[in-house]
């Protein structure tokens, strides 16, 4: 059986009607308006999921916390003037 993207919606769409989630597409020729959670969900990818093998989901959830930390209070970022989120954050 075929697991492409089309049978992987149909089943996004059934699961967000059974649980009564709508889903928000973004506009056609308006690819700018998931710019940042597209960067967000690279990074995650790259830094996380990519970088080690899970075996629980309690794994993942552990390691997804030390990642947001370690990306929100540790490490500085260059679009942030190379501050944390958090020490900016604390300027204001």
């Amino acid at each position: 059986m075929d697991n492409g993207p089309e049978f992987i919606s149909k089943k996004l769409d059934d699961w967000s009607k059974e649980n009564k989630v709508t889903l928000v597409f973004i506009q056609p020729g308006q690819p700018t308006q998931n710019a940042f959670i597209e960067r967000c969900n690279g990074s995650i990818r790259r830094e996380l999921l990519n970088a080690y093998v899970f075996k629980t989901l309690n794994e993942v959830r552990t390691m997804a916390e030390e990642w947001m930390y370690d990306y929100n209070f540790q490490l500085p970022h260059q679009a942030l003037n190379f501050k944390t989120p958090m020490d900016l954050l604390e300027e204001t």
